[in-house]
């Protein structure tokens, strides 16, 4: 009669490259930390609150970076803006300072020279319909 074929559906959140290459890393960070390797604890009990102390600043730093990308691809908000830029020094009360602010569209970011500042007194740029008739009439003459 009929056969019943199992076809998986499409996972409703994709994984970005970005987000498996960080889960990736925190792996191989994991597998090479001194809590899995010496102390033979689980990885999953690593990444938990007694023994993630003692893990390497590097493999807490991924572990943070990797939290927050999954959380950004559920975020409706995140999903449409991206992931917000890297910030450094953002750790006991300092500053954050980001490297560029804003959105990025293709590497830039999306409204980087859109204002600009003046003084008030620069002259005004005319507009290239008045310049066009302009060479219109020195052609004519």
């Amino acid at each position: 009669m009929y056969r019943h074929t199992f076809v998986p559906l499409p996972s409703p959140i994709p994984i970005t490259p970005l987000t498996s290459l960080s889960g990736a890393a925190l792996a191989e960070c994991l597998q090479a930390s001194d809590c899995v390797m010496i102390y033979r604890n689980k990885p999953a009990d690593c990444l938990r609150s007694p023994l993630l102390e003692t893990m390497p600043t590097q493999c807490q730093q991924l572990k943070k970076g990797y939290g927050e990308c999954k959380r950004g691809m559920v975020d409706m908000r995140k999903r449409f803006r991206g992931n917000q830029p890297i910030a450094i020094g953002s750790k006991d009360g300092e500053a954050a300072v980001t490297t560029s602010g804003g959105q990025l569209y293709a590497g830039k970011p999306a409204f980087g020279e859109v204002v600009k500042e003046t003084a008030g007194r620069e002259p005004v740029e005319r507009d290239w319909r008045e310049v066009e008739n302009e060479k219109e009439r020195l052609r004519r003459d």
